[in-house]
């Protein structure tokens, strides 16, 4: 998709289709990046009222929180729970198993109440280890809205038709 065009964009709003004299600009400061700027935020605040748009914002949105959550919560502290045994018994899983399972019988045959703590340490460890993934992912992967994306086509067009302009005059 190269870019939304709505049709009430063209008829109130201010559009890259506009020459520069109806902006009451002048070409004196066609470059400056306040102009950039100042588009951008125009039509931001243009393509903001777009109910189109404000559907699939809330969409992607949610589709990358849940898949963040997911990939943090769910994915990593279970890798975790299954790679660290596997790796500190040398990938043998036999090994694996023989010494897990004396810990799981005298789980099974503790108390009631040692088995809630086990259970709430075990709950404890994995959002700890979920949410530390969480912090990262969400650094290392932001989220870009769509109003961002249509807003970085728009004010490409814009650019390419300031330099056409200036290459006019």
């Amino acid at each position: 998709m190269l870019g939304f065009r709505h049709e009430s964009l063209e008829k109130d709003g201010i559009t890259s289709d506009q020459p520069i004299e109806q902006l009451g600009q002048t070409s004196a400061t066609l470059n400056s990046p306040e102009q950039y700027w100042v588009e951008r935020k125009k039509y931001l605040e243009k393509i903001k009222q777009v109910p189109e748009l404000r559907k699939r914002f809330f969409s992607s949105l949610l589709v990358y929180l849940l898949r963040r959550f997911l990939w943090s919560f769910g994915f990593f502290p279970i890798f975790l729970s299954f790679w660290l045994p596997l790796v500190l018994n040398r990938f043998n899983p036999v090994a694996t198993v023989s010494s897990l399972l004396p810990s799981l019988e005298s789980f099974v045959n503790s108390n009631p109440q040692v088995q809630a703590n086990t259970i709430e340490t075990l709950f404890i460890a994995w959002f700890s280890v979920g949410f530390i993934f969480a912090i990262f992912d969400f650094v290392l992967t932001p989220y870009k809205s769509p109003y961002e994306y249509e807003a970085d086509v728009h004010m490409r067009a814009w650019e390419e038709l300031q330099n056409s302009n200036e290459k006019e005059h």
